[in-house]
């Protein structure tokens, strides 16, 4: 998966990462692509939602989340991000985005598909269901200011 990608090519760079997904699959995944990368991570099962940080990170990469935030804790949401980032440091959001002549990706379920209420975006493969498939996304990086 993307985010699962990003946050490997950030450890091949040195940085420590750690990686929570709310599904098995998702963390079966990232064990995977960590191993082939040859990087080491602790994995955890958490949702984002419930889950609360405890130190501050230098690049907080969230993707695929924030259309599962209902709306009035978007908000919230983005400030405890904020909070835990470190000054200087960087925030990367992603949202996935309908598109009328992209397929929905195969492991992809109605509820999922009703919590999307973005619009254009760039396209990413993807390979999260074992079919490779693709996603509309918009990309959102801010750098908190120190």
């Amino acid at each position: 998966m993307v985010k699962k990608r990003m946050q490997f090519f950030g450890a091949k760079c040195g940085y420590a990462v750690t990686v929570f997904d709310i599904s098995e699959q998702g963390i079966e995944e990232a064990k995977r692509l960590a191993k082939y990368n040859e990087v080491e991570a602790p994995f955890f099962k958490a949702n984002t939602l419930d889950y609360s940080f405890d130190t501050e990170y230098d690049i907080i990469f969230s993707s695929g989340v924030l259309h599962f935030v209902p709306w009035t804790e978007r908000k919230e949401f983005c400030d405890s991000l904020k909070s835990h980032t470190t000054d200087s440091g960087i925030n990367v959001l992603n949202v996935f985005v309908p598109k009328p002549f992209i397929s929905r990706a195969p492991d992809s379920t109605e509820e999922e598909e009703k919590v999307q209420p973005w619009h254009s975006g760039e396209l990413f493969d993807c390979n999260s269901s074992g079919i490779p498939h693709k996603h509309c996304m918009d990309t959102l990086i801010a750098q908190k200011a120190g």
